[in-house]
């Protein structure tokens, strides 16, 4: 169900609640065939029957039908009547019905499922201005709601108190600015006040239960998206090839989620915040980009096996790639990167393995920040090639250099730190094993390791001969540094298959 409500209402539901503008000469007749171009190019078969009286062109049981890409289901909505309004200054009301209803099915392996959600609003208000190459849609409404009014799997009927779902976004306003030339361009913005949801199941046949609610506050939304003319929407291939991309950042001022319900006949609950965060993605015929950042999150978590609530905290989360997804005989430039910063955890949570509070409580992080350039031998577009590589020893690229920017782990008393740069020898796949052969250096730099073995000696975590043996692995990689208790390793691999440990070669 997430997949279609993702691939298909949110499509509709983003554009029916998308769009409009200050400057004007525009008919009701171009925004009625804008619709439908823009729809239709979709992959929407958008019919209605249209009747003109005064200066309003009426639009009723208008009909948008689409087959899901990839696939065996339907996405259907009908708004029963919409009203297009010329104001006498060139510019265009568009009036909905308070709610209309959109339907999902799908058919797979001989069952079959539908869903009907019931979208409604209060006080929203769009016009559209600006010139039929170039229109500006804006819209503001009290809320935008959308809520499951039923559901079937086969012949059998899912009853709300089984399963029910709520979607409200309330102090809506935002604009949509759609230009008409070789392509379609739409640069959208849009604000909100909050964003609430809730989910609710019952499984008949178990004791399992479950609900989760949430809210975000102070949305905001800036995107654009480049649509080619004439593209097949079941071939995301040929979309991405056409000069179809997206781009856009959410962002939020603060969030808040509660989840409770019983698993196996056992009671949990789990809590969660944030003092707001940020979320960018991109896609177009040659890379994938995806950065999702949160601030100030505190997580608690109750479970009946634990008569207490763990509790966590982190300062910042965050984690990133850019990545090719495209087949190129010329290497590509990649990225990843994670941060989890100042993670704590309560001292409840710390008593059951360190009740004497012998290792250090200050906040922990791990961060890692890389680039690099890569080879890829497949089109990650194609879901034939994607099926071909699951199912064989297909090998989807060659990684070609390594930079490591970033490297810090810094938890219990210890620090880790380091950086690097690697190139790769593709050719030559003997030296290590199947992968290819490193070339390059890795400074690095430990502190307080010897104190942290002292004090897992001393809790019983670790024997003397394991921290024997870890002591005299540090001093085999690893040279004393200036300051006490700091080891500073060079690690050098070379090009005819050496590994060097600060000069020494131990490979």
């Amino acid at each position: 169900m997430t997949v279609f409500l993702r691939r298909s209402c949110g499509a509709a539901l983003a554009y029916a609640v998308a769009t409009s503008g200050a400057f004007a000469d525009v008919t009701a007749k171009d925004v009625w065939a804008d619709w439908q171009a823009y729809l239709g190019g979709m992959g929407y078969d958008v019919t209605g029957d249209e009747s003109v009286s005064g200066n309003t062109t009426t639009i009723t049981n208008m009909t948008m039908a689409m087959a899901i890409p990839d696939t065996e289901g339907t996405f259907d909505m009908v708004i029963p009547e919409m009203t297009l309004t010329e104001n006498g200054d060139g510019t265009v009301n568009i009036g909905f019905p308070e709610s209309f209803p959109m339907t999902i099915s799908a058919e797979s392996e001989g069952e079959t499922f539908s869903a009907d959600l019931v979208y409604s609003h209060d006080a929203l208000e769009m016009v559209v201005s600006g010139t039929p190459e170039n229109m500006t849609y804006d819209y503001t409404a009290n809320h935008l709601n959308l809520v499951l009014d039923s559901m079937q799997f086969d012949d059998e009927t899912v009853s709300n108190d089984m399963l029910a779902l709520n979607v409200q976004m309330n102090g809506v306003a935002g604009s949509s600015q759609m230009k008409i030339g070789e392509n379609r361009d739409i640069a959208q913005q849009l604000t909100a006040g909050s964003l609430i949801y809730d989910v609710a199941f019952n499984e008949p046949d178990s004791d399992d239960t479950g609900r989760i609610s949430g809210k975000l506050d102070d949305l905001k939304f800036e995107g654009d998206t480049i649509i080619p003319p004439g593209i097949d929407v079941s071939n995301v291939q040929d979309i991405y090839k056409a000069g179809f991309a997206a781009s856009g950042t959410f962002t939020y001022g603060s969030g808040s989620t509660e989840m409770a319900g019983t698993s196996e006949g056992e009671p949990f609950s789990l809590s969660s915040s944030s003092e707001g965060g940020s979320f960018t993605g991109g896609i177009d015929a040659q890379r994938l980009v995806y950065d999702l950042a949160q601030n100030g999150t505190k997580l608690a978590v109750t479970t009946a096996d634990l008569p207490f609530p763990i509790e966590m905290a982190m300062a910042k989360a965050g984690l990133n790639f850019e990545m090719p997804v495209q087949a190129s005989d010329e290497v590509q430039p990649f990225a990843f990167g994670m941060n989890l910063t100042d993670f704590t955890m309560s001292d409840v949570l710390w008593s059951m393995f360190d009740p004497a509070g012998a290792l250090p409580r200050d906040p922990a992080t791990i961060a890692l920040d890389t680039t690099g350039t890569a080879k890829v031998l497949v089109d990650f577009m194609d879901p034939e090639a994607m099926e071909e590589l699951e199912t064989s020893e297909m090998v989807p690229g060659e990684m070609h250099s390594l930079k490591i920017n970033e490297l810090l782990v810094s938890l219990v008393g210890a620090e880790l730190t380091g950086d690097g740069d690697f190139s790769f020898d593709n050719s030559n796949t003997e030296e290590f094993g199947g992968m290819p052969a490193p070339s390059g250096v890795a400074n690095l730099k430990l502190v307080g390791a010897n104190a942290l073995l002292d004090k897992l000696i001393g809790m019983g975590f670790v024997s003397e001969n394991d921290a024997l043996g870890a002591r005299m692995m540090m001093g085999l990689m690893a040279v004393p540094g200036e300051e006490p208790d700091t080891l500073n390793s060079k690690i050098e691999f070379t090009e005819d298959g050496q590994i060097l440990a600060n000069g020494q070669r131990i490979k």
